[in-house]
Order: structure tokens, then sequence, then C-alpha cells
């Protein structure tokens, strides 16, 4: 991972660009994968961070493979919160 990949992947900024989705309502599955899971008993700081690793995968593939953002992918990833198992791909 270069410096520049590394900037864009820290976990700070991972949950800041979480945050401006959930207020930007865009993608508007993230605002409904939060609501979701704090409905059931998650607390939200803990929900944002599972949100945020599911767009480290998005990210990372961008800076990776040069493609645009997946948001089906990311998608089936908020989905699937909070199992994690996807983050073994």
């Amino acid at each position: 991972m270069d410096e520049q990949q590394d900037s864009y992947m820290t976990e700070e900024t991972l949950i800041e660009t979480v945050e401006n989705q959930i207020t930007d309502g865009e993608p508007k599955k993230v605002k409904e994968t939060l609501m979701r899971l704090v409905m059931t008993g998650t607390p939200r700081e803990e929900a944002i961070q599972w949100m945020a690793c599911a767009l480290a995968i998005e990210v990372s593939d961008i800076m990776e493979n040069n493609t645009s953002f997946n948001e089906v992918r990311y998608t089936e990833h908020l989905n699937a919160l909070p199992n994690l198992d996807w983050m073994k791909d």
C-alpha cells in the first residue's frame, strides 16, 4: 500500500466518509443500514465502524485496480452487517 492509498484508508477518514454519507443520504442504503443496526441493539459507534469496513473494501478496490466505486457490492456488504465474513475474501 503506497502512502497516498494509506491516507485514504485511515479509520478516521473512513468513519468521516460514512458519517458524510449518512448526512447526505447518499447512498441511501448507508442511512438505512445504520438505522437497522441501531434498532437491533448495535451501539451507533460500533455500527459506524462496521460500515467503515464495508467502505474500506470499496476504497481499496478503487485504489488497487483503478476502478469505479461499486455501489452494488457496497450495498451487499452493508446488507450483510453485522456479519463480517465477507472481509475474509
